[in-house]
């Protein structure tokens, strides 16, 4: 078969599914069309077909999403895909739409509902009504948690066409069980995703601050690049003391395994890869308990719930952890890898994919 996977970057389909595009490799012929990207080069060299196109992921320019439709449209045209996977809202929705419209049977993965569907309000509806018409021709729909399913299936977005997923799974042969570090050892928090309102920020650095004043000796380390205006910040706090701010890093695994526990104070996830892979590294989680995150730790036994939105409610969550002994810690952790091992093994994830796709025949 000839598979073409279109999703809005290179860095997750290379990061969190090359092991299903490994797969399909050795069954299918596969197209892919995102943007231009340094991973990009990678999956060429896997064997994919490579297709760019450049879109803005949150621009609302009706003259641009009217050209991506078309472009989708002729894309599919040409290569005469036998199935098209879809990730992220714009690919799901405009992909969708132009699958439909050729007859092409199309997969679309829920990674998440997004910032505007989230905040309610007049975008919502407009987002719901473009997921109708995205959706309404689908084979099957992927979603990686319970809460984003009820929402679709609710507003009659999606009927009964659809599979859970454990989000993406995690590689555990790549992720294994590090030894927890040091007692003697300064207390490591890390905090590792875009740098944005809805991902915490906000009550990461707030929280940071307070810590550090009540207990100097623990580290704050922010890892990722900038998804908002938050440069600013970040400076400032590094020159106070509060954080160390390393950047935007291809692999997360080392800083994972110099850590005593994540950070994770998002607002909302499809399911976060970044909570899956420090589990998996036998990492304490300290969360918000929100659907996409909750999944990945279960309170008070691999992890600590927050409230989102709610900086005081990450202070109480990181002093929780920091009053648990040495070993509380570290089994904390080793309970983490037990889930995932359990729960989300990406070998699992893969063979879900393959299995509907052979329905498609």
């Amino acid at each position: 078969m000839r598979v073409m996977i279109v999703a809005n970057n290179d860095v997750g389909l290379y990061k969190f599914r090359r092991e299903l595009v490994e797969a399909l490799l050795r069954l299918h012929e596969v197209h892919i069309c995102l943007p231009d990207g340094e991973y990009v080069a990678n999956l060429q060299a896997m064997g994919c077909v490579f297709h760019p196109y450049e879109f803005d992921r949150h621009g609302t320019n009706p003259i641009a999403e009217l050209k991506q439709i078309s472009y989708y449209k002729s894309l599919l045209k040409s290569v005469k895909p036998d199935v098209v996977l879809t990730y992220t809202v714009k690919p799901n929705v405009y992909a969708g739409m132009a699958c439909a419209s050729l007859n092409i049977p199309y997969m679309a993965n829920i990674t998440g509902l997004g910032t505007a569907i989230a905040n309610g309000g007049l975008m919502q509806k407009f987002l719901k009504l473009l997921y109708r018409h995205g959706l309404r021709k689908a084979h099957t729909v992927f979603f990686q948690n319970e809460e984003n399913r009820e929402f679709m299936v609710s507003n009659g977005i999606v009927k009964d066409n659809y599979v859970m997923l454990p989000g993406s799974g995690v590689n555990l042969a790549e992720h294994q069980a590090e030894d927890y570090p040091a007692k003697e050892e300064p207390l490591v928090f890390v905090n590792i995703g875009r740098i944005m309102k809805d991902k915490g920020a906000d009550e990461v650095l707030y929280a940071a601050k307070i810590i550090r004043k009540e207990y100097p000796q623990t580290v704050f380390r922010i890892i990722g690049g900038f998804d908002g205006d938050y440069e600013e910040q970040i400076r400032l706090a590094q020159e106070a003391g509060d954080i160390e701010y390393l950047g935007q890093q291809s692999d997360v695994h080392a800083y994972l395994k110099d850590a005593h526990a994540i950070i994770h104070a998002s607002y909302h996830e499809g399911m976060s890869n970044v909570l899956l892979e420090a589990a998996a590294c036998a990492r304490p989680i300290i969360a918000t308990d929100v659907a996409g995150c909750r999944e990945t730790y279960d309170d008070g036994v691999s992890g600590i719930a927050c409230k989102a939105h709610d900086g005081d409610d990450l202070v109480r969550a990181i002093r929780e952890f920091i009053a648990l002994s040495y070993e509380q810690k570290r089994a904390m952790g080793l309970a983490g890898r037990c889930k995932v091992e359990k729960e989300f093994d990406r070998a699992a994830v893969v063979k879900c994919y393959i299995d509907q796709i052979g329905k498609i025949r």
